[in-house]
């Protein structure tokens, strides 16, 4: 009897130690997204400055970080370290990766698709894009946001990406066989691009198809131009925008510079699956063609507005014909909704994307960052569409499969019999 006695007493004290331990562990998995903020405090503190913004904003500026982490937090995340660091199984734990989950979840926490955190790899990353060229595919990705997967919005010609026929609207459901899932467009990004000459897999959900989509894309250099114009022989000139970078602007004022040059008298302007970009790119090009007055405003969470203007004194005064899609979004439906609101051109193809939210790349001491969203954007008109897109004034659904099959652009051809019959009407 004592002998039971002592195993059961044994057992249950072997039982609550596990117990204990399980318990234990629960804790540093509920605790890890709050390891290491105590440093993120101490060394940042609001010591915060902006940077050159990939995306919405450039208006430049200091940007004050504040903390809003409490005594009971900074505790907490004392007692979680030093319990990792007692029972924890592995010896070896890689700090600066936990420490950049933590930074991304204390972002993640605050449940908007467009704030992220960007270590100082992937921040690095960002700003080559703006400069046109990376190591990668040549595919432009967005988010999307009803399956949470990467989407193919752009493919660029003459790349890995067009070669691997890759279509637009393709989505990336894994990348070298791993899930992409309710990744960051960050991560997504970072996972497919890497060093020239390597592969990457892609698994594809495609419309149309009854099986997912396999395809090996080896890595290159991509120089992205950003503009790509042309005049066509019925004196009418095509300029389209990929994205809105740094690059941009010059490459615009070059295609615009041609067309008058060639004596155009109608222009399609093609934004269509442009994500967007920086906002004094879009403003600097929009001042080439609207008349006088707003080009867009904005207005943070305290109602401070930040108007940019146009003096009109480039209007464009030819007939013009936007093309815009489901991909058309942020900085590109500045323009586009400019364009509507002043009724100097007709948007043809199907309601824009509905970004009407800006976002700031705020820049931190060790060389990382936060992107933030800080504003939203309203129209000439006092529109903000986020949620809602643009309308065009021409619906024209893209024909795919006579793309894809024969080379034929129905929206572009529409585009063009809209804006001959713009010009008849002029003349």
């Amino acid at each position: 009897m004592e002998e039971n006695d002592k195993k059961i007493k044994e057992e249950g004290k072997k039982g609550f130690l596990n117990g204990m331990f399980t318990g234990i562990l629960a804790v540093i998995l509920v605790g890890t997204t709050v390891f290491c903020v105590k440093q993120l405090i101490t060394l940042y503190g609001a010591k915060a400055s902006a940077v050159a913004v990939q995306g919405e904003d450039s208006n430049g500026g200091t940007e004050n970080a504040a903390s809003v982490m409490n005594d009971n937090v900074v505790e907490k995340m004392e007692a979680i370290e030093q319990i990792i660091d007692y029972y924890y199984y592995q010896e070896e734990i890689d700090e600066a990766a936990m420490e950049d989950g933590i930074y991304k979840g204390m972002i993640d926490s605050l449940g908007d698709p467009y704030s992220t955190y960007y270590s100082e790899e992937e921040l690095a990353d960002i700003m080559e894009q703006t400069e046109g060229i990376y190591y990668g595919i040549g595919a432009y990705i967005s988010l999307d946001l009803a399956t949470g997967l990467g989407k193919i919005s752009g493919v660029i010609t003459g790349t890995p990406a067009e070669a691997a026929n890759l279509r637009e609207g393709d989505l990336i459901y894994m990348v070298d066989g791993e899930s992409a899932s309710g990744l960051e467009l960050s991560e997504i990004v970072s996972r497919i691009k890497g060093e020239e000459g390597t592969t990457v897999h892609l698994t594809l959900v495609r419309e149309g198809e009854s099986d997912y989509v396999e395809v090996d894309i080896e890595r290159r250099k991509v120089e992205s131009p950003t503009v790509k114009y042309e005049v066509y022989s019925d004196e009418t000139g095509y300029i389209q925008i990929t994205e809105f970078d740094d690059i941009t602007v010059d490459q615009f004022t070059e295609a615009l510079a041609v067309c008058k040059g060639a004596g155009v008298k109608g222009l399609i302007l093609d934004l269509r699956s442009n994500p967007g970009g920086n906002l004094s790119a879009v403003v600097e090009i929009a001042r080439q063609i609207l008349p006088e007055g707003m080009i867009v405003y904005t207005e943070d969470r305290n109602g401070q507005r930040t108007e940019y203007t146009c003096k009109g004194e480039n209007e464009l005064k030819i007939p013009m014909v936007v093309l815009i899609n489901g991909n058309s979004a942020s900085a590109s439906e500045i323009l586009a909704g400019a364009i509507k609101d002043y009724k100097i051109g007709t948007l043809v193809g199907t309601t824009s994307y509905g970004k009407g939210i800006v976002q700031r790349i705020i820049g931190l001491q060790d060389g990382s960052a936060v992107k933030l969203t800080v504003s939203s954007y309203y129209t000439p008109n006092g529109n903000n569409i986020h949620g809602i897109g643009i309308e065009p004034d021409v619906i024209c659904e893209f024909d795919s499969e006579n793309y894809y099959d024969n080379g034929i652009d129905n929206q572009l051809e529409e585009g063009r019999r809209v804006l001959k019959g713009l010009m008849e009407k002029g003349n």
